[in-house]
């Protein structure tokens, strides 16, 4: 695909009318506050990444995967969230606690030195370390965006302080 020609609209399009409307909803809450999008193409189709205003970071990105869009949130302030990633839906703890270990916060010299450091986080009860690139990923659907979108909410609130 010509790069030219990548647009939000060329991205619903891609993925379809059965999600269109959770997409819709987290594009227009994220664009509400102020974030910005950048859209590239990928393996798969296309990425649209959501920037922090201020710092300019990404701070979510819709991916395209075989079985629909995902989602992407880099909770870099997970650890203030408190009872919130106790009280998701089921399915969405279940992708967390399934998500890859972070192997630096492990072992160092099993990662690359760049990269960022995982998430520390306890899940009913249970201490977890997990890759920032997985820990945070999620199906769209009708249950789980009020969630996401809370998730949202948190994170650009403890990255505005």
């Amino acid at each position: 695909m010509d790069k030219t020609n990548l647009t939000f609209d060329s991205y619903l399009s891609d993925i379809g009318p059965d999600y269109e409307p959770f997409v819709m909803q987290i594009h227009d809450a994220l664009t509400q506050w102020g974030c910005t999008v950048k859209l590239q193409e990928a393996k798969n189709g296309h990425v649209v990444s959501f920037a922090d205003p201020r710092t300019k970071r990404v701070i979510v990105n819709f991916v395209s995967r075989k079985k629909g869009p995902v989602i992407r949130i880099y909770g870099d302030n997970a650890g203030s969230y408190g009872q919130l990633i106790n009280d998701l839906p089921q399915d969405m703890v279940q992708e967390i606690e399934k998500a890859s270990i972070c192997r630096r916060m492990h072992d160092p010299a099993k990662c690359n030195s760049r990269c960022l450091m995982g998430y520390a986080l306890t899940i009913n009860g249970t201490h977890h370390k997990k890759c920032r690139n997985s820990c945070f990923m999620f199906t769209m659907n009708a249950r789980n965006t009020p969630s996401i979108l809370e998730l949202l909410h948190r994170e650009l609130q403890a990255r505005a302080v």
